[in-house]
């Protein structure tokens, strides 16, 4: 069973107006996105198919809306799928453990502090992200790495110690400068640049509740293009 949400949709979605992704902001290299779609009933139980774990396999029958969730989009084919540096290998295995939100509906930080990950290779405080997204929507998240920054990981924030974790100043340079949103699954998959995704008609999604949820769920473009249709935020960076 699939753990607490937390996402909400935007007020407003004037960000859509102001940072479209273009063909000439598209990326050059594979690049991960953070979505925030609705989270049906029928993707608490991932269906193992192909030697793989699919959700959402019939677009039209997804079950009930649990709530609102943010998740990142696994780019390329290089990073779990093939192992071939070990160094990536066993940080996305590492991370699998590390962005586990636990019972806390702290989806927003989680997944987009996954997508920065992807981005530097290195662990972010995604509960400090969090907290200052408070709002909860995609747009939200992105607007603080924007204007503040992130917090990169330090093992002491392990003991909870928030009062020292409050203290902490993001880095600028652990954020990003422009965000883009996609609004067509053809658009993610030119962000994505996976072949693996590109024959199966789908995208991988890596998700944050731990060991009790597969490490990454595959889902049919059909899935996620409706998702996005139903007020989904599609965000990646393009500008760094």
């Amino acid at each position: 069973m699939a753990g607490p949400l937390g996402r909400r949709a935007p007020t407003d979605w004037r960000h859509y107006e102001k940072f479209p992704l273009t063909r000439a902001t598209t990326p050059a290299t594979p690049t991960p996105v953070a979505i925030g779609v609705n989270w049906y009933s029928d993707f608490d139980k991932p269906v193992q198919k192909g030697g793989r774990y699919w959700i959402g396999l019939d677009s039209k029958k997804l079950g009930s809306v649990r709530g609102g969730h943010c998740v990142c989009l696994e780019p390329g084919d290089q990073l779990d799928v093939q192992g071939r540096a070990t160094r990536l290998l066993q940080d996305s295995q590492g991370w699998w453990d590390f962005y586990d939100q636990g019972k806390e509906g702290a989806c927003v930080g989680f997944g987009c502090s996954r997508m920065m990950s992807l981005l530097n290779r290195k662990r972010y405080d995604a509960r400090w992200l969090w907290d200052w997204a408070k709002s909860t929507s995609v747009r939200a998240a992105c607007d603080i790495l924007r204007s503040r920054g992130h917090v990169t990981w330090k093992d002491s924030y392990a003991k909870n110690d928030y009062k020292k974790r409050d203290k902490e100043e993001p880095a600028p340079g652990e954020g990003i400068a422009v965000y883009r949103w996609a609004r067509t699954v053809g658009e993610v998959h030119g962000v994505l640049k996976s072949p693996a995704n590109d024959r199966a008609g789908a995208v991988r999604i890596l998700n944050s509740w731990g060991r009790g949820y597969p490490h990454r769920v595959w889902m049919p473009d059909e899935t996620l293009q409706r998702l996005i249709d139903e007020d989904g935020e599609v965000a990646l960076i393009t500008d760094r």
